[in-house]
């Protein structure tokens, strides 16, 4: 009796320490736990042309445009003429400035923008916005915008949506066989033409 007494005991303490070994352990792996930063408030996404060109995408086919930016929130706020002043430079999102990149060259505003990247600015007026396509890029905002550095401007009407944008959006429509990108937000957009 005595020897199963002892054997038990030795197994009880064996159970034990391993029983104290693994809550250290998890205790030890729940401070190793990491922290990830939360969600930006004015998060970046992707606009592309094709349009299902990422989801289509093949060894063999490639995007024509790309537009990285990120997507402000209307949050109740007022936006054109308020938020976002008539008449000044904006970087057409937030954060960084827009970066639109060309995989081949297109023209724009009667001008042939070669392939490459590039920032993508407006002047956003009641009637009509400015659209600005610049050389410098990878710079925050529109702090550091240069008028210098711009490769095109092109001037086109402001239209009203039927509905409100919550979130600030670029998306490409196929128009006639060309790329139209259109910038809307609020009960405010624009359709931007590009031609081969």
């Amino acid at each position: 009796m005595d020897i199963i007494s002892y054997s038990m005991k030795k197994n009880v303490s064996k159970l034990i320490l391993i029983s104290v070994l693994i809550a250290f352990a998890t205790e030890s792996f729940a401070q190793d736990s990491i922290k990830v930063v939360p969600l930006d408030r004015s998060p970046a996404d992707f606009a592309y042309y094709p349009v299902n060109i990422v989801r289509d995408r093949t060894e063999n086919s490639a995007p024509i445009i790309r537009v990285i930016y990120s997507r402000p929130q209307k949050n109740g706020r007022e936006i054109f003429g308020v938020l976002e002043a008539y008449g000044k430079v904006w970087r057409l999102g937030a954060n960084e400035s827009t970066e639109i990149k060309f995989y081949k060259d297109l023209q724009f505003a009667g001008k042939t923008i070669k392939a490459g990247s590039y920032s993508l600015f407006v002047i956003p007026e009641e009637n009509k916005w400015t659209i600005i396509i610049n050389s410098q890029t990878d710079k925050w905002g529109a702090f550091f915008y240069k008028p210098e550095l711009d490769i095109a401007r092109m001037t086109v009407p402001v239209k009203k949506s039927a509905n409100v944008v919550e979130a600030f959006t670029i998306f490409f429509k196929e128009v006639a066989g060309a790329p139209h990108m259109f910038l809307a937000w609020d009960e405010t957009y624009v359709e931007v033409p590009f031609t081969f």
